[in-house]
């Protein structure tokens, strides 16, 4: 797309000079709690915001252009808002060593911590094909999701095999505005997962599916659905995983704990659980340590585990299907186990369960 020039020169040196003079009095203002390099990273932030008032096609209505100065606003404040995280967190480094307090491993131990070198070999990906079915501020929700969820594992003692499929479109836009991403331990795939996983190694996580994971296998690929839609889209990865022909499951949510909110989770909050049971956490306790408190969620006594087990197995017995069953000290489970090793498709045995 062209840049829009303007037609008169003399209305372009204005706004140049207008433009100019704001990013004088900026500079000026920022450079009292400020060391020079912070005043260089300044004046090239600045500079970006003139050339986009330069780039400001004239024919805008009043709520573009009102969106326009909110965004040049945004930019002037960014560059400050920096500058303040970077003197909050040097204050939060000295205090912790005049204190002896850690706060956490050093670069050097985040960089040898890598997912080459990780003894956890449990892949997940997130699925991102479902682009078309959010806005842009749902797009940009997502791509938050996905830096939290990279955080974790970087941070991670034996790190996820970590990826990102259909890595295309709006949503690698968005991610595209964090600089120095494609450096990341990540890997990016283009392709649907279908296309780079084998197929009956694959497991789609839906809460909508009746088949409860029991335990991870490090053998499998575990999809998580890249969709923010504030439920808008009920049951689509169900529908999704269905079409595709690959096996589903959902977390064991119901068997630890008493939840009156919906039991639809963000995907940070899925991946960290993935990651903490692969530390070696219990499910029950990595429910209570991950899930929000507006969740109002609550743990189940063992006992009432199994008597809720039993009642829902004497309800549902002439319609479970025990093929897949392989703990023979649980003979009367009521949900399939998910086995990598199994041979017959979990969504082929159960056709009703399309949406």
């Amino acid at each position: 797309m062209e840049k829009p020039v303007a037609s008169n020169i003399g209305e372009s040196s204005q706004i140049k000079r207008k433009a100019r003079k704001a990013s004088r009095f900026e500079t000026r203002r920022l450079s009292n709690n400020m060391d020079m390099n912070d005043v260089n990273c300044t004046e090239n932030s600045e500079t970006i915001v003139v050339n986009k008032l330069l780039e400001l096609p004239k024919n805008l209505s009043k709520s573009q252009l009102k969106r326009v100065k909110k965004r040049e606003k945004w930019l002037e404040r960014k560059v400050e808002k920096r500058l303040r995280e970077r003197a909050k967190a040097r204050e939060k480094r000295a205090h912790a060593r005049a204190n002896n307090l850690s706060l956490g491993p050093s670069r050097k131990v985040l960089k040898r911590s890598t997912m080459a070198a990780s003894s956890c070999k449990l892949t997940v990906t997130i699925d991102l094909s479902f682009d078309e079915l959010m806005i842009d501020k749902d797009i940009a929700k997502l791509t938050k999701q996905i830096l939290r969820c990279y955080a974790l594992n970087r941070r991670a003692t034996a790190p996820l095999q970590f990826s990102l499929s259909s890595f295309t479109g709006k949503s690698r836009d968005d991610m595209e505005k964090h600089n120095g991403y494609e450096h990341w331990d990540v890997s990016f795939h283009t392709k649907s997962y279908i296309n780079v996983y084998p197929k009956d190694k694959i497991i789609y996580l839906t809460s909508e599916s009746e088949n409860v994971i029991e335990h991870l296998d490090h053998d499998c690929i575990y999809v998580i659905g890249g969709l923010v839609d504030h439920n808008s889209h009920k049951g689509i990865c169900h529908k999704v995983a269905n079409e595709a022909g690959i096996r589903h499951g959902r977390l064991p949510l119901d068997k630890f704990l008493k939840m009156k909110a919906r039991k639809v989770l963000t995907i940070d909050h899925v991946f960290e659980i993935l990651l903490r049971i692969t530390e070696g956490v219990t499910w029950q306790e990595a429910f209570l340590k991950v899930l929000p408190e507006r969740k109002n969620a609550r743990p189940i006594a063992p006992e009432q585990s199994e008597e809720q087990e039993e009642s829902s197995d004497s309800k549902s017995f002439d319609a479970r299907d025990t093929s897949h069953v392989t703990d023979q000290e649980v003979p009367d489970e009521d949900t399939d186990r998910l086995d990598c090793s199994a041979e017959t498709n979990v969504a082929e045995q159960n056709p009703r369960s399309t949406q």
